[in-house]
């Protein structure tokens, strides 16, 4: 097998001896303009290597997808049942895998991409906590096509890479989200995208931008586990007020346009001071048009209590925010630690 001459690739280790292929894909923080990027938007986010989805692939006879503590289909009693369903929601990983085969597959016949007649064996395993707005389905779908794509010597430049990652949960599954996560897990830096309709109608897909991170602010990411929700929840609310004009949600959107654009500004210009008061009005924006929960209000109003910024890294359970120095988040780590809120600072892949 030779090696590919790809960017979104250049994360994955091969054993040639064992034919083994190990990749990886991280969680995303959505740092301002979502949730515009599935209604024609602009939004900038990055991924964090804290946590980490991996998916291993190997050569074998017939093609199997491993089940894994996700899938689990045995209980001790319905007690247990119910517990995994609050933890990790209806859903595990195969259907995820399942879905990127397919999508895999139908790409390269549709690209009369000429596949080697062979079979593999695939797995996953992920850290990245569940249902929380840091797209770990999307992580995973990343990983699994990573790999698949070096077991086949194909390669999808990343743009084209994060369309098929979307269209799994999109198309596959039914599940209302946009192209952020998927890009920023394609691309494996910060990035700024313009999702404008003309120009996805000309290309298939966004203006996407790789930003450098000398003058990003001091980022924290904040979450509490028991405010899971799943995306699909937010987005097919929003989708169904969008698609009929509802005229609040249309200025809404070109706001939250408006914002991350200003947002880009104020990061070149390393205005620490205007970005954090633009994540701030990213977050109440959301708050006037969406019913949110009184744990995620209360998580966002006990960051800001200490002097930082805050608002969804997603779609709720999580928070992404900005502090001025080591004393504010010294601070901030109390609060939101009394409150069995996790706190972390993001180690930024760039």
């Amino acid at each position: 097998m030779k090696p590919l001459k790809n960017g979104i690739l250049n994360l994955a280790a091969l054993n040639f001896q064992k034919m083994i292929i190990d990749t990886y894909s991280y969680p995303r923080a959505a740092v301002i303009g979502n949730p515009s990027d599935g209604y024609f938007g602009k939004t900038i986010a990055f991924v964090f290597s804290n946590f980490i989805a991996k998916v291993q692939l190997y050569q074998t006879p017939e093609l199997e997808i491993k089940p894994e503590r996700l899938d689990i289909t045995s209980y001790k009693n319905m007690k247990t049942l119910v517990e995994d369903i609050n933890f990790a929601g209806y859903y595990g990983g195969m259907r995820l895998l399942k879905g990127m085969i397919k999508v895999f597959y139908e790409y390269c016949e549709k690209n009369e991409i000429r596949l080697a007649s062979k079979n593999f064996t695939i797995r996953y395993n992920s850290n990245i906590p569940l249902r929380l707005g840091l797209a770990g389905s999307s992580a995973i779908l990343t990983a699994s096509l990573k790999a698949i794509c070096l077991f086949y010597e194909v390669y999808i430049p990343p743009a084209i890479f994060a369309n098929l990652v979307l269209s799994v949960e999109k198309n596959e599954l039914g599940i209302s989200a946009g192209l952020q996560d998927r890009v920023a897990q394609a691309f494996e830096k910060p990035v700024f995208m313009d999702f404008n309709k003309d120009i996805m109608d000309k290309q298939g897909f966004g203006n996407y931008q790789i930003l450098k991170t000398n003058h990003f602010p001091n980022f924290y990411i904040a979450y509490r586990k028991n405010l899971s929700e799943g995306t699909e929840v937010v987005h097919n609310n929003l989708r169904a007020r969008f698609d009929i004009g509802e005229e609040k949600v249309l200025r809404a959107m070109e706001r939250w346009g408006q914002i991350t654009e200003e947002f880009k500004i104020a990061l070149n210009k390393n205005d620490a001071e205007t970005m954090h008061n633009l994540i701030n009005e990213n977050f109440d924006l959301r708050r006037s048009l969406i019913p949110i929960s009184k744990g995620n209000i209360e998580m966002v109003e006990l960051a800001r209590s200490v002097g930082a910024s805050a608002k969804f890294t997603g779609s709720g359970g999580a928070i992404i925010g900005t502090y001025n120095d080591e004393s504010t988040f010294s601070k901030l780590k109390d609060v939101l630690n009394n409150n069995d809120i996790e706190v972390i600072k993001p180690n930024i892949v760039s």
